[in-house]
């Protein structure tokens, strides 16, 4: 864990970055099976299909960039959303090939940050980045599947949906949802089996931010 002050910035993903992107996975999503973990190879597709929707954190350390973090996305209609999907069916098992040049709404695939560099801020640099993103590409708004680590602390006494609305009122704390929520989030539903987490019997929630400058005509 980096503790002291350290900079950091949010670029663009490049070809340079995509390994070490990929390494990481496995120590963030420590749950997800193979399938569901991405691959430089996907990493690289995505650049193929959707560059300006992909992002990296980096952080200042020992005089060098780290990579620390980062947000892969790609575009797609709602009707394509609204109803119970799971991640490995709405990302085309990771390869973002439902993108879609002309989609409404950016669909977050991925969003994550190395445990090391947590703490600095650069989940919510990424999400800034996601909407900066929107707001330029006159888009509806961000829709994602956010995982719920919380959730093991409380499932003997509470269920899947009485827990996300005690983190929704704020009287829990989620690791990843509460981060959501603080960013402009809205959750709009549960996602049944969507993703392999057994700490959330593999639930997630629906998360919707809408841009607020959306302008119908000139979309």
């Amino acid at each position: 864990m980096i503790t002291s002050p350290v900079a950091t910035r949010v670029v663009n993903t490049e070809r340079q970055h995509v390994k070490r992107l990929a390494q990481m996975q496995r120590v963030i999503y420590p749950t997800l099976t193979d399938e569901e973990l991405l691959s430089a190879e996907h990493f690289l597709r995505h650049l193929t299909l959707f560059p300006e929707g992909q992002f990296t954190a980096l952080a200042h350390v020992h005089d060098k960039w780290v990579v620390a973090g980062s947000t892969s996305t790609f575009r797609i209609h709602w009707d394509a959303l609204h109803k119970q999907h799971t991640f490995l069916e709405i990302t085309d098992g990771g390869w973002f090939d439902h993108h879609t040049p002309d989609g409404e709404w950016l669909y977050g695939g991925d969003l994550s940050v190395h445990p090391d560099f947590r703490g600095l801020g650069l989940g919510s640099r990424l999400y800034d980045a996601r909407r900066d993103l929107v707001r330029r590409l006159n888009l509806r708004g961000e829709v994602a599947g956010g995982m719920l680590p919380g959730y093991d602390r409380h499932r003997h006494h509470l269920s899947i949906e009485a827990y996300v609305r005690r983190v929704v009122a704020g009287e829990l704390r989620d690791p990843t949802l509460s981060v959501q929520l603080k960013n402009g989030f809205v959750v709009k539903g549960i996602l049944y089996d969507h993703i392999t987490d057994p700490r959330a019997d593999n639930c997630a929630t629906l998360i919707v931010r809408e841009n607020p400058y959306y302008n119908r005509v000139s979309a």
